[in-house]
């Protein structure tokens, strides 16, 4: 009887232990002039597009190189919405949609104190990347604090050329049908 209750002690105890946060914060990081932008939607993540401007300048008889390479702008989709264009649409467009289950799970690049964010990569859980600008400068790497968090925002600054500095927001996501799926014209369900 005396084990009995013990049990019953140590178990309702380990129910009254406080449940570890299961969001995080990645600094920002970048120059941060402009003005400030924060993502925000309904659901998981299910789909990314950024903007690269790469004017990269060579001069081999006067070893002169610049590297203006820098990210102009980026728009994450929601479930079947995507989100407002943070930066601008110039340059040359990466896109990426997110398969079944499939989250980012890592934001890294690489950013010039002085200006802006020159290269990007967001990886998923499947392994699977989209990188947009050049890769010079200093490393960021970003990924959750907790085992099962995803990417549920991107933060930061932005001015009339590109993004000055960025912020990576992590968290779980709960979905009632886990998975990105849109419905056509028809009214039928089509997943990715």
């Amino acid at each position: 009887m005396f084990s009995i209750v013990v049990v019953t002690v140590f178990l309702a105890s380990c129910l009254a232990m406080p449940i570890k946060d299961p969001y995080s914060y990645s600094s920002a990081v970048g120059q941060g002039g402009g003005t400030p932008f924060a993502s925000s939607g309904e659901g998981r993540i299910t789909g990314v597009r950024v903007w690269e401007t790469n004017n990269n300048y060579y001069y081999y008889y006067y070893y002169y190189y610049n590297s203006n390479a820098y990210i102009n702008g980026f728009q994450l989709r929601y479930g079947n919405t995507w989100s407002p264009v943070f930066g601008n649409e110039g340059g040359v467009k990466q896109e990426m949609e997110l398969f079944n289950d499939e989250a980012i799970v890592e934001v890294s690049g690489k950013y010039n104190p002085a200006d802006y964010i020159g290269y990007l990569v967001l990886t998923t859980n499947n392994g699977r990347t989209l990188s947009a600008g050049q890769p010079s400068q200093i490393s960021f790497n970003f990924y959750p604090a907790n085992m099962g968090s995803e990417l549920r925002l991107l933060s930061g600054r932005f001015n009339g050329a590109g993004i000055t500095s960025i912020g990576a927001h992590w968290g779980l996501v709960y979905t009632e049908g886990s998975g990105n799926s849109t419905e056509n014209s028809t009214g039928n369900s089509t997943s990715y």
